[in-house]
């Protein structure tokens, strides 16, 4: 059973104090850590059909993941409608899937760093949290999830070996498997996590002692699948790499709302942790467009097409699907279809949305009255 939790409220003294305690413990880790490079200088990618610049995994690993053990589905979320509706919808999918045939998932908890309980805490396993102290974030909420994967994980009763973390704004379209191997976690390589190009900033953050730019990978927290233990070892760094890249005025220019991305990469990197990169983990429209055998679709993007199908980014179309069109709350009932031609990858939110609203009381739907 997860452990429903709510941290005790303490003074704003003492929560500056903790962070800045963290600030300082990561100051000496980067001091003392030296790199253990598990697989030399090679970056690897593991699409499911290849596996390169790999040599130690055994020959004749399923194509799904080898281990075989049940990992943990966590999501960091705040009480915002605008987070609720999505964790609604990604956990409402979660038990759509969970226990499909090829599935490896395990329980479920939705990890709430607004320091209060909200009104979904009988409908989702939820675990609140503090959020930093106030103003440390700077308006950037992100910046809270390393904070709160923290004290969950000090705090928590966690049963899997593996955890799953993930974002409200992800959906399940096909049963996951833990694409894990031991104790090298599986990630999902973004097109805009670039270490290389931004050699300078790294630097900063990854010494050269430590080894090469390269050994940073492509990744950010989510989607990834990495064994508890070492979880527990990167999440305090992955927190305190983000608060000094925030405090770092090019660093942030240079990042901007990736930045927490960055940290989780750079953290991961310094305690030798590399990722096996799977590119069918995840789907993001519009840009990708087949769900095929995909596990997720992360819909950040907003769709905007024509009505006769035609995609135009950047340009508002005559039919759009913009998750951020719907801050004050869940998308209305009558929430139209896309147009024919759309790719597969645009029918799925709004469909999936529709199927949960649906669901739900009619009190439920977007406060704009539709």
């Amino acid at each position: 059973m997860i452990e429903k939790k709510s941290f005790g409220r303490v003074s704003p003294l003492l929560l500056v104090f903790l962070a800045l305690g963290f600030f300082f413990a990561a100051y000496n880790l980067l001091s003392m850590i030296t790199h253990n490079k598990a697989y030399g200088s090679e970056k690897w990618l593991w699409d499911g059909m290849e596996l390169s610049g790999v040599t130690d995994l055994p020959l004749g690993m399923r194509k799904a993941g080898s281990s075989h053990s049940k990992f943990h589905v966590a999501l960091t979320a705040t009480d915002t409608r605008y987070s609720q509706w999505q964790c609604r919808i990604m956990y409402y999918w979660y038990k759509r899937v969970k226990d499909m045939p090829g599935s490896d998932m395990g329980k479920f908890t939705r990890i709430l760093h607004s320091g209060k309980p909200d009104n979904l805490m009988e409908e989702i396993p939820t675990f609140v949290v503090n959020p930093l102290p106030e103003g440390l974030d700077r308006g950037y909420v992100v910046l809270n999830r390393p904070w709160a994967f923290v004290q969950w994980l000090e705090s928590a009763t966690i049963e899997e070996e593996y955890i799953l973390m993930a974002e409200p704004d992800h959906i399940f379209v096909n049963p996951l498997p833990n694409l894990a191997h031991g104790d090298h976690p599986a990630g999902y390589p973004f097109f805009y996590i670039k270490p290389a190009e931004h050699k300078d900033i790294i630097r900063k953050f990854y010494p050269e002692e430590n080894g090469p730019v390269s050994d940073v990978d492509p990744i950010g927290n989510s989607p990834v699948i990495i064994k508890k233990s070492l979880l527990e070892e990167i999440s305090p760094t992955w927190m305190n790499i983000s608060l000094r890249m925030k405090d770092d005025p090019a660093t942030d220019k240079a990042f901007g709302w990736v930045l927490e991305m960055y940290a989780y990469a750079v953290a991961s990197a310094l305690h030798g942790v590399r990722h096996i990169l799977y590119n069918d983990f995840m789907v993001q429209p519009p840009w990708d467009l087949e769900v095929g055998k995909k596990f997720i679709i992360h819909y950040t993007y907003g769709c905007d097409y024509s009505l006769k199908g035609e995609l135009t980014y950047g340009k508002i179309g005559e039919w759009r699907f913009d998750k951020r069109s719907y801050l004050t709350g869940p998308p209305p009932r009558n929430l139209s279809l896309p147009p024919p031609g759309v790719p597969e990858t645009v029918n799925y939110p709004p469909l999936i949305a529709m199927v949960l609203l649906l669901s739900l009381p009619a009190g439920e739907t977007s406060e704009n009255g539709e």
